[in-house]
């Protein structure tokens, strides 16, 4: 067997054990009482009558919600599974998997108690109605896997209307680790970001917001070329003008490829230090990685097939790839951020999450890394570091309170504090269970 197709071979087993061990296990979440319970007589106390008094309590004074429930330490995952993965519209249904997965990490990673929440609807008026209901019981709320252009319309009114942080996974979580990948890439390759040309390929729920982040760290708009399934995006691509649900592919249209290039993928990365590709898997061939410039930097983010895969990359002659998948160095996975950046919201009960707020996550983010030390291969720090959401819990609630939207007031040192505190518990919780047996190993695959 080549080498290649031995890593072909490895990049389809995952798939195989997904399926055995989701089988194995019925899901990967459950609940489970965070109080003491000695007896039933505890009841009287945690139900009726006692629960009386906190349910009074909030009444008279709605912040009293938490202190004397879990809402601050809560979300919400909302998805309509109209875009999993690299799936597509597979229903609600067929997206639970992944939402429970998303809950998992949440909690693992970031002592994050999340509800994945599937809606049977792909209506927007409905789902932004059906989010806004669920903001009693919830700190926060995290939109997964929701298609373009309505997610865009969806996470802006949201936010708008949310009385708690609204987040779109998709667009600031993928915006906030690919803006700290590329900071590394470029130090790693010695380029600086003011001076790079950056091909953006696809120009989705993924680019948009990364395209207002790479400008708002110094990315010049003039040296970016966007590109989609209909070309290059310029002043020329009307359709965009037109239909107010596009108004940021618009805006990229405007600012940016003042030369007014014309054609696809191919003429898009000619010449580019950059690409930062979240479109489709196979889409970018090898002889266009070819016409980069010298020590370039490829960026194939499409699951759970890239745009090129990485040997190829190599091959072509870029120096630096990276890509969605965990089997590959350098991976840009949203994981890296999202546990972070919501225990820090909800440990000041931040009112919103900003785009300043992701970027300094980002800045952290990429800081982690660096400390360990940063090649080729290694750009981003791993979900194995468990010390890096704690960090970016810091830098977001700094950033947070910074902009007068936190509703409570935590110095560095106490949010870490409480962040430590949060996650040490949850993995501390993971190994009594598998210790006393509550959750047993899974058997060996045959074969």
């Amino acid at each position: 067997m080549t080498e290649r197709a031995d890593l072909l071979a490895k990049a389809s087993k995952p798939a195989e054990e997904a399926l055995r061990l989701h089988a194995y296990y019925k899901g990967k979440m459950q609940t489970m009482p965070k109080c003491a319970i000695r007896s039933l007589e505890d009841f009287s106390v945690w139900y009726t009558p006692g629960v009386a008094a906190p349910c009074k309590a909030i009444q008279a004074d709605p912040d009293r919600i938490y202190d004397y429930t879990n809402k601050g330490n809560m979300i919400a995952v909302v998805s309509d599974g109209t875009r999993v993965l690299g799936l597509g519209d597979i229903g609600p249904g067929a997206g639970l998997p992944v939402m429970e997965g998303k809950a998992m990490l949440f909690k693992y990673l970031g002592g994050v108690d999340a509800v994945p929440i599937c809606l049977d609807t792909k209506d927007p008026d409905e789902l932004i109605r059906t989010v806004r209901l669920l903001s009693p019981s919830f700190g926060a709320i995290n939109l997964e896997d929701i298609a373009m252009p309505k997610c865009f319309r969806i996470l802006r009114e949201l936010r708008a209307i949310s009385p708690i942080p609204v987040w779109h996974d998709d667009q600031q979580g993928t915006g906030t680790v690919l803006l700290a990948a590329l900071m590394n890439a470029l130090t790693v390759v010695g380029k600086d970001m003011g001076q790079v040309r950056i091909a953006m390929i696809g120009m989705g729920a993924a680019n948009v917001p990364t395209y207002r982040f790479l400008t708002a760290c110094g990315a010049d708009p003039a040296r970016i070329v966007a590109c989609d399934a209909g070309g290059i995006l310029g002043t020329y691509r009307r359709e965009y003008e037109l239909d107010s649900a596009f108004s940021e592919q618009w805006n990229v249209c405007v600012r940016t490829n003042p030369a007014g290039l014309r054609g696809g993928i191919a003429e898009a990365l000619r010449g580019a230090d950059v690409c930062v590709a979240f479109s489709a898997g196979g889409i970018i061939k090898p002889e266009w990685v070819k016409d980069m410039a010298r020590d370039a930097i490829v960026f194939a983010c499409a699951n759970p097939i890239p745009e090129i895969w990485p040997w190829e990359v190599k091959e072509a002659g870029a120096r630096i790839v990276a890509t969605g998948r965990s089997d590959f160095p350098n991976q840009v996975n949203n994981s890296l951020v999202f546990p972070g950046i919501f225990r820090g919201v909800l440990d000041v009960r931040a009112r919103a999450i900003t785009d300043e707020m992701a970027i300094a996550a980002a800045h952290e983010l990429a800081l982690c890394a660096r400390e360990r030390g940063i090649h080729e291969e290694s750009i981003l720090p791993t979900m194995e570091e468990w010390q890096v959401p704690m960090r970016l819990a810091v830098a977001t609630a700094t950033k947070a309170q910074e902009q007068g939207l936190a509703t409570v007031a935590r110095t560095r040192d106490q949010v870490h504090i409480l962040a430590e505190s949060k996650i040490r518990s949850a993995h501390e919780a993971m190994r009594v269970l598998l210790r006393e047996g509550l959750i047993v190993a899974p058997p060996a695959a045959r074969g």
